[in-house]
């Protein structure tokens, strides 16, 4: 883990972009660097179009040219981490393994996974399930150094004191959370959240609050707690992002180590 803030961009912020055909992945490294200056990229699997042999190579050849860090690869779709059947779970183990090799050839320090359970299940029972789901994804992804983390995505993952239990229980220092910032709810306690997986985190993705106190009151939460690492901004479109850079560059200091552009 970065033992320094700095910024990344996440690729579902642009999600309408890529959804209109104006951007391949292979142009994000370059797009990032050329038009918001971070030195990071956060990708969805779901948006790497065919990520064979020639197609990596070509992209993490991109990425060192703008002297970007691909920082993870959000996962989707390859199952859920609490799945209700020994089958399930085997198969969310397996079906991850490729994305564990694709991080590691990219340089990747992690990759994101989902876990929600089935509507309404017993939390107890959700807790072995992912125990054991986790421990044999982490046998696979260990050895190539890439962390497991867990955002907060719906269902049980949306519980931080279940959430803590899970990290307790696995154990790993290669398994942590990724807190996403999603804004206040009736049914989401978002700073208390955040302040109860802190201890686990191995990344931020960063959406802006409704207020700029709000923002400002949870970067001030994680330096208090000891999180140094990346912000991985999510704020949806380009008015969201510029805003979160401003803000980010102001209260962290980050804009002191960016790269530079020449």
């Amino acid at each position: 883990m970065k033992q320094h803030d700095d910024i990344s961009l996440a690729q579902w912020s642009l999600i309408e972009e890529w959804r209109a055909g104006k951007w391949k992945t292979l142009d994000f490294p370059r797009l990032t660097r050329e038009e918001f200056n971070l030195n990071g990229i956060e990708l969805v699997n779901t948006l790497l179009e065919v990520p064979t042999e020639e197609y990596l190579k070509q992209l993490k050849a991109n990425a060192a040219a703008h002297r970007i860090d691909i920082v993870l690869i959000m996962v989707d779709d390859e199952g859920d981490g609490c799945a209700p059947t020994k089958e399930g779970r085997r198969e969310f183990a397996i079906f991850h393994r490729k994305w564990v090799d694709i991080a590691q050839y990219l340089g990747c320090q992690a990759i994101r996974t989902n876990c929600r359970g089935p509507q309404h299940v017993d939390k107890k029972a959700a807790l072995e399930w992912a125990v054991e789901s986790y421990h044999m994804l982490l046998e696979y992804a260990k050895p190539a150094g890439i962390d497991i983390l867990i955002e907060n995505h719906g269902g049980v993952s949306n519980d931080a004191a279940w959430m803590v239990d899970l990290m307790k229980k696995v154990d790993d220092p290669h398994f942590g959370t990724y807190p996403d910032w999603r804004q206040p709810a009736t049914d989401f306690d978002n700073i208390g959240y955040l302040a109860q997986t802190l201890p686990f985190a191995k990344g931020m993705s960063y959406r802006n609050q409704p207020t700029d106190e709000g923002s400002i009151h949870m970067l001030d939460l994680c330096r208090e707690k000891g999180y140094r690492g990346w912000y991985g901004i999510e704020s949806p479109g380009r008015a969201q992002i510029a805003k979160a850079i401003q803000l980010l560059n102001a209260h962290l200091g980050t804009a002191a180590v960016s790269k530079p552009n020449n």
